[in-house]
C-alpha cells in the first residue's frame, strides 16, 4: 500500500511539472507569433496632419491603450482589417501560409517643433496584454513666410516651366572639415526638392589626392523631410563616399553637375495642342568644398605601418612543439575601425635559421562612416630547420589615434618554440599555399627532384640556324604566297560578271532540268515546256552574255556559230524550241512527247558546253 501511494505520488509530481511546461511553451509561442508594431513618418512639420498607424496580427483584440502627449488628436482610432497569403514550394511540395490582423489607424497633428518619441499602445490578445513599439518622429518648422512668398513671386513673373533654384538643388555635404592624413571623412550628396523630382543622374566622382570607397545606397533613395534656409525640403541621399586624405594641406572637393527631370503639373491639352512638355530637364550643381588635412605629427614609432583610426591586436600560435623543417603558422589579428585597407602588412623578426614566407592576408572588414570596420588577418608561415629552443619575438603594430591625437603602439605575446630534431634524411616540408618549386635548398647538396622522362640532345647540337629552323620560316611564308595569288584570283573572277554568268550557265541550267524531271514525273505538262524553255534560254543568255530581253533565234544562231557551235547542234536547239512551244496544244502521248524533249535538252546543253569554250 505504502510503495502504490509512493507511486502515486511521483506521478503527481510529474503531470505537474509537465503541465507547468506546457503552460511556458504555449506562452513563448503565443509571444512569437503574435506581433504588435507602430508604423509613423519619420518628419512632419507643424501644424501638418499626419496619421500613425499600430498593426496587430490577430482579430482577437481589444481596442488599444495609448496616450499622445505631444500631440494633438484629431481622430481615431480606425480599424481596417488585412489578410495575406504567401506561398512556399520546398523539395516540390508547396504550402501556403495565411495572416490575418486589425490596423488600428490614429490621426494626430503636430503642435510644436522637436523631436518626440509616438509612444507604445497595449492591447490584449486573447486574454495576454501585449505592449507595441515606440518610434521617433521630427517636428519640423514651418516655412519662413517671407521666403516662401518671395519664391511664389519668383516662379510666378517667370514660365512654369522654370524650376527656381531655391525649389531644386544638389548639396555636397562633409562629415568633418579639418582632419589628419589617411582619416576617414564621409561625403554625402544630397538632393533638395519641393517639385515632382522624376530623374536624376549619378555622375562619376574623382577627388584628387584622396582614395574614394562608394557607400553602397539602396536602390530605392529614403526620402526623408529636411528644414533648410527657412524652407521644408523632401531630401534624398543620392550619393556617399569615405575619403582617406593621402596628403596634407587644403583638398579641394570640387563642384559636381547633375542633370534633373522634373515633372510638370498642367492642364493636358494645353501639353496635346500647345506643344508644352509634362517633363524639363534642369542642371544642379554643387558648391565646392575645402577639406583641410593636417600632417601627422612628428615622432612616428619605429615600424609605422600608415594606420590611422582605433585598433586592437591579438595573436595566436599553431603549435610551440615541432621537429626541424617542419611548419609553424602564427596567426596576427588587427581588429578595429580606420584604414585597415590601406594598411601595410608588419614584419616579424623571426629567428635566422627560420624560413619565412610571404604572409597569407584576409580581410574581413566592411566600410563604415568611419572608414573601415572589421579584422585584417594575417598568417605568417615558417619552417625552422635546425632543433634547439628559439623565440619568436612580439610583433609591435604602431597606429595613429584620431581621438586623442597621439601615435600608440600595441604587441602580440612572444612565443617560446621548441624544435626537436628531425627524422633522418627528413629534407621535404609540406605546406598548404607553398608549392615545391617555391621551396628553397633544404640541406646544402639536396635540392626538388624533378620528376618525368628526360629529353636529350647530342652536345654541339641546337635548333636555332638549323634546317628544320628555316623550313618553320619558309613554309608559312610559301603558303602565304600562294594564298595571296588564289585570292586575288578570286577578286579577278568575281570581279568579272559576264565570265561569272558564263561559268555559272550550266550548273543554272541543270538545276532548272531538275526541276523539269520532277514536274515529268508529275505529269504537269504546261510547267514542263515552261521549265525547259526557261533552262535553254537562259543558259543561251548567260553563256552568250546576251540579256533574255533580246534573245531571238536569229542572234543565237548567230552568236553560236561565231563561238564555233555546228550548225547541226543549232538546228537541234531550234527544234527543241519549236517543239516546247507547241507541244503542250499537240494530241498523242504527252508523256512520251515530254520525256523526248527532256532528254534533247539535256543533250544540246551538254554538246554546247562541250563546243564553246571561253
Amino acid at each position: 500500500m505504502l510503495y502504490s501511494q509512493n507511486i502515486s505520488v511521483l506521478e503527481m509530481k510529474r503531470l505537474f511539472f509537465a503541465i507547468i511546461g506546457i503552460i511556458l511553451f504555449s506562452a513563448a509561442a503565443f509571444a512569437d507569433e503574435v506581433s504588435f508594431v507602430i508604423s509613423a513618418p519619420k518628419s512632419v512639420v507643424v501644424g501638418q496632419n499626419f496619421q500613425v498607424q499600430y498593426t496587430v496580427n490577430s482579430t482577437k483584440v481589444s481596442e488599444p491603450i495609448v496616450s499622445f502627449t505631444d500631440f494633438k488628436l484629431l481622430a481615431g482610432p480606425y480599424q481596417s482589417t488585412y489578410s495575406n497569403t504567401a506561398s512556399r514550394t520546398v523539395n516540390g511540395v508547396t504550402t501556403f501560409d495565411s495572416e490575418s490582423g486589425i490596423k488600428f489607424t490614429y490621426t494626430l497633428s503636430a503642435e510644436k517643433e522637436g523631436t518626440f518619441t509616438l509612444p507604445a499602445a497595449t492591447i490584449e490578445v486573447e486574454g495576454k496584454k501585449i505592449s507595441s513599439n515606440t518610434a521617433k518622429i521630427k517636428v519640423l518648422p514651418q516655412d519662413k513666410t517671407n521666403q516662401s512668398a518671395n519664391g511664389r513671386s519668383r516662379r510666378s513673373n517667370s514660365s512654369s516651366l522654370d524650376i527656381a533654384d531655391e525649389d531644386l538643388f544638389m548639396r555636397a555635404v562633409i562629415s568633418k572639415t579639418t582632419v589628419y592624413e589617411q582619416e576617414a571623412v564621409l561625403l554625402t550628396f544630397k538632393a533638395y526638392t519641393r517639385v515632382k523630382l522624376t530623374e536624376l543622374n549619378t555622375p562619376n566622382i574623382d577627388i584628387k589626392d584622396c582614395v574614394l570607397q562608394n557607400v553602397d545606397l539602396p536602390q530605392g533613395r529614403e526620402r526623408n523631410m529636411e528644414h533648410y534656409n527657412g524652407l521644408n525640403y523632401a531630401v534624398y541621399t543620392w550619393q556617399q563616399f569615405v575619403l582617406f586624405p593621402q596628403k596634407s594641406g587644403e583638398i579641394a572637393i570640387p563642384s559636381i553637375e547633375y542633370v534633373a527631370t522634373v515633372g510638370v503639373d498642367g492642364d493636358l491639352f494645353e501639353m496635346m495642342f500647345n506643344g508644352r512638355p509634362s517633363y524639363v530637364n534642369k542642371e544642379l550643381r554643387t558648391a565646392p568644398i575645402k577639406l583641410n588635412v593636417k600632417e601627422l605629427p612628428a615622432g612616428k614609432p619605429i615600424g609605422f605601418s600608415g594606420a590611422v583610426g582605433d585598433f586592437s591586436l591579438k595573436s595566436s600560435l599553431s603549435t610551440n612543439e615541432l621537429k626541424a623543417n617542419e611548419a609553424v603558422t602564427l596567426r596576427v589579428v588587427i581588429s578595429g575601425v580606420g584604414n585597415m585597407k590601406l594598411i601595410k602588412t608588419p614584419e616579424i623578426e623571426f629567428p635566422e635559421s627560420f624560413e619565412v614566407y610571404d604572409p597569407k592576408i584576409e580581410n574581413r572588414f566592411k566600410l563604415t562612416n568611419s572608414g573601415f570596420s572589421g579584422d585584417k588577418i594575417i598568417e605568417y608561415l615558417a619552417i625552422p630547420r635546425q632543433p634547439g629552443e628559439f623565440t619568436i619575438p612580439a610583433l609591435k603594430f604602431s597606429y595613429f589615434d584620431t581621438k586623442s591625437g597621439e601615435y600608440k603602439t600595441i604587441e602580440t605575446d612572444s612565443y617560446t618554440l621548441n624544435v626537436a630534431k628531425g627524422k633522418e634524411g627528413s629534407n621535404e616540408v609540406v605546406a598548404s599555399f607553398v608549392s615545391k618549386e617555391e621551396l628553397k635548398m633544404l640541406g646544402q647538396d639536396v635540392r626538388y627532384i624533378k620528376t618525368g622522362a628526360a629529353k636529350l640532345q647530342k652536345a654541339g647540337e641546337h635548333f636555332f640556324a638549323s634546317t628544320g629552323y628555316w623550313l618553320c620560316y619558309i613554309i608559312p611564308l610559301l603558303f602565304f604566297v600562294v594564298y595571296i595569288m588564289l585570292y586575288y584570283k578570286q577578286l579577278r573572277d568575281n570581279a568579272d560578271i559576264s565570265g561569272l554568268r558564263t561559268k555559272k550557265a550550266n550548273s543554272i541550267a541543270v538545276k532548272r532540268l531538275k526541276v523539269s524531271q520532277k514536274l515529268l514525273k508529275d505529269n504537269n505538262k504546261e510547267l514542263f515546256y515552261d521549265e525547259i524553255l526557261k533552262a535553254l534560254w537562259g543558259y543561251v543568255s548567260d553563256k552568250l552574255s546576251i540579256p533574255v530581253s533580246r534573245l531571238t533565234k536569229d542572234n543565237v544562231a548567230a552568236e553560236l556559230s561565231a563561238k564555233g557551235v555546228s550548225a547541226d547542234i543549232i538546228s537541234e536547239l531550234e527544234s527543241v524550241l519549236n517543239e516546247c512551244e507547241f507541244a503542250r496544244y499537240a494530241p498523242g502521248d504527252a508523256a512520251a512527247a515530254m520525256d523526248n524533249v527532256y532528254k534533247k535538252a539535256m543533250e544540246i546543253i551538254g554538246k554546247m558546253e562541250n563546243k564553246i569554250k571561253r
